[in-house]
Parts: C-alpha cells; structure tokens; sequence
C-alpha cells in the first residue's frame, strides 16, 4: 500500500535561554535599568550607612589625617614635610599633601580649631568628627565616576558589571575608610579611572594617571611592574622600532612630568630627600609583594 507523505514543515528554531535578571547576565543596549541608575542607587545606599557609620571607632589614623589637614592649610608647603609639632608626620607623597589642602579649604567655617597648629589636645567636636567624616564620604565621588565610566565600557562590549557595582559596597572600604578612617575610595577611583582608559585604549593617558596615583599613595607601587608590562607590550611593541620607541619616550615623558609636578616644589624646598628616603624604606619592607606582582605580570 502506498502511504501518503507528509507535508514537510520547517521546525521551530530553539532558542537560547534569556535571562532577565540585569545583575547576573550581561547588559545588552536596551536593557533597564540602566547601568548610571544602577550605580547611583547602589552609591546612595551606601552612603546611607556611611552617614550611619559617623560616631562609630575611629583608630589613630584619624588623628593623622586631622593634622595633616591642618598642617597643609595653616602651614607653606616648605613646611609640610619638617614641621614636628605632632607626631604624626606627613609620610604620603606631594598630591596627597596637596589633596589634604584641597579638603581643608572649607573646614574654618565648620570649626576654626580644625586648622589650627599645634592641634588641640582636646578631644575633637562633633562638628570637627562629622566634618572630617564626610570629606571621606565625599571624596567616593571620584570612585563612583570611575565605576560608572567602567561599567559603561561592560556594558557596551557585553560584559557583566555587577563586581563593578559591588566596588561601592566593597566591606573593607567601608571598614578601613568609614570607620579606621582612611581615603582609600578616593584613591580607588583614580586606579578605576586609568584602567578605564586602559579599556579605551587611551594607554597614555591610563599611564599619566597611575603616575598620579603614585604620586598620592606610595602603597600602589605594588603594582607599577604590572602596568608597566602592561604599557610596554600594548603602548610600545609590534609597532616598529622607530614607532615603539618614540611611544616609549613619550610614555616616559608623561610619567616624568607628573613627578616633576608633584616633587619640584619640594626639590626647590630641599625636602625630596627625605621624601625619597620613605619611599625606598617602604619598597624595602614590602620588595616581596612587587617580585610576586611582577612574576604575574609575566
């Protein structure tokens, strides 16, 4: 018997598994809520429990940065890195000292006594504490821009964003900044910045960056044989030896006029050797860390 034949159908295509869930897949172009809106609520929230985190412990390193602030507002610069009247020293490199100044600018109409040298043995005012707290609180502002400039990058080549997002959530920034009371958040935020340009394929300008950031904290020098590699393999090889060259020079230039910017005045001052000096001890005691970082580089 002949059997009839069936009408040929073309099958349905499967298709792939969408998921919804914006914090866990990676956000396509149209996706909401958008990546800003995301970084924003999550900034909000967390400066929340920072205002909350206000009268919490606060470590030595409080009374540090509470001279320091006085001591770059009251004081000529030739005078920062030899004044002894605390003894907390100014130990961090030129830009910090300088963003020190930056931040104490508003602090005499808040509390006179704040900028006063020699400061206070009394115990600071709550107007003094709620102050220096929230220069801290205000200076995340630099991570959150860096943050929202990297997610922005995920999210156009598709990538997932939400480490990102949890930067601003980040338990040791809290602990160490909000509540140790250090500024780690704002220098976070420059690390962010220059690998956002990084991400850009801005090599120089992610290089000029990172020289500012180690011309504000000494600490991220575990990582300058990293970038190094980095720029000196992606800046500069594959291109020539004319081209890699002239690309070597000017990566170097950029970096030399950063330092300069940060070290002249105080080579006019005659303080750069002491300056010099801390950053060689603080290499010494910490050598280990930038030989594991360097292998990994490699």
């Amino acid at each position: 018997a002949h059997r009839p034949q069936r009408a040929q159908t073309t099958p349905h295509p499967v298709r792939p598994l969408q998921i919804s869930n914006w914090t866990t897949a990676p956000m396509a172009a149209t996706s909401s809520p958008s990546t800003a809106a995301a970084a924003m609520w999550a900034f909000a929230a967390a400066a929340c429990v920072k205002l909350l985190l206000v009268p919490t412990y606060r470590s030595t390193d409080f009374d540090v940065h509470r001279y320091w602030l006085a001591l770059t507002h009251a004081l000529p610069a030739r005078q920062w890195y030899t004044d002894a009247s605390s003894e907390w020293t100014l130990d961090y490199p030129p830009f910090f000292a300088y963003f020190s100044r930056l931040l104490s600018l508003p602090a005499p109409f808040v509390d006179a006594s704040l900028v006063d040298i020699p400061v206070p043995a009394a115990p600071p005012s709550s107007a003094y504490i709620l102050y220096l707290r929230l220069t801290v609180a205000f200076s995340d502002l630099l991570l959150l821009a860096s943050i929202l400039l990297l997610a922005r990058d995920a999210r156009r080549r598709q990538r997932p964003f939400l480490a990102l997002l949890l930067v601003l959530w980040s338990p040791a920034l809290l602990i160490v900044d909000h509540i140790h009371f250090q500024y780690n958040g704002f220098l976070m935020g420059l690390l962010l910045l220059s690998l956002h340009f990084l991400e850009q394929g801005k090599d120089l300008a992610g290089g000029v960056v990172f020289a500012a950031l180690l011309c504000s904290k000494h600490l991220f020098l575990v990582a300058a044989p990293v970038y190094f590699v980095y720029l000196f393999r992606h800046y500069c090889c594959g291109r020539g030896l004319a081209r890699g060259l002239g690309r070597l020079v000017l990566m170097g230039a950029g970096v030399v006029a950063v330092f300069a910017m940060a070290f002249a005045p105080f080579v006019y001052y005659g303080q750069v050797s002491w300056s010099v000096n801390s950053v060689w001890n603080w290499m010494f005691l910490h050598d280990h860390l930038v030989i594991v970082v360097t292998i990994i580089s490699f």
